[in-house]
């Protein structure tokens, strides 16, 4: 297992009147976080809030290409990114202990926190099509490359993780400085992750590890 010192490259923030990020997801364009009572849009070239949906965003955010997703009290909203309208809700795993949230593979991909679990969601149902067992308890979730990750944070420790999605087993460890967390866990699809600091009110930018040829 490779173990190293996360490395950051930048922060968003602190933003006026944001106290807490939690899920963070990219369009491609745009990075969204949710802070509670609204998502908002930050151009992650520029550093500033473009656009904020007026929609309960208490954890995990995700993005298929179309439709944001996002963990409030204990459902799943599906969400028009331009409008803010929730045009369909599924039930999230764990009666309301759900964190992390991804979209990959035509399926959700659900951290549940405290349970040390992530789930494979159907999109429709909210049925869970399989479970991976974690040793920590699971932040945000993402995949790149066919690779997934998630975040850590317990005992005032926080850790991005490469995990091997069939067996659950750590591959890799990426350690955030003493006093930093990660709640919500986001990939560029290239070299950067977006971590949400939870009640820190910022998004920091992380390298991703760089692969051998």
């Amino acid at each position: 297992m490779k173990h190293t010192a996360a490395e950051i490259l930048r922060e968003y923030g602190p933003f006026p009147g944001v106290d807490a990020v939690h899920g963070v997801s990219f369009d491609g364009h745009q990075l969204w976080f949710a802070t509670g009572d609204r998502l908002q849009a930050l151009d992650p070239q520029s550093g500033e809030i473009v656009s904020a949906l007026e929609v309960a965003a208490q954890a995990g955010t995700a993005f298929d290409g179309e439709h944001l997703f996002q963990i409030a009290e204990g459902r799943i909203h599906r969400i028009d990114p331009a409008t803010g309208v929730v045009l369909g809700s599924i039930p999230a795993p764990g009666a309301g202990v759900a964190s992390g949230l991804a979209w990959a593979e035509g399926s959700l991909w659900v951290g549940q926190y405290s349970s040390r679990r992530i789930h494979q969601v159907d999109p429709e149902t909210g049925a869970v099509n399989r479970t991976i067992e974690s040793n920590r308890f699971v932040t945000g979730v993402t995949w790149v490359d066919s690779e997934l990750w998630h975040g850590t944070w317990q005992d005032e420790h926080s850790e991005v993780r490469r995990i091997d999605p069939s067996s659950g087993e750590v591959l890799e460890r990426l350690d955030m400085p003493a006093g930093t967390g990660v709640s919500g866990l986001e990939s560029d699809g290239g070299d950067h992750f977006f971590c949400g600091s939870g009640n820190g009110g910022t998004v920091r930018v992380v390298a991703r590890p760089r692969r051998s040829p």
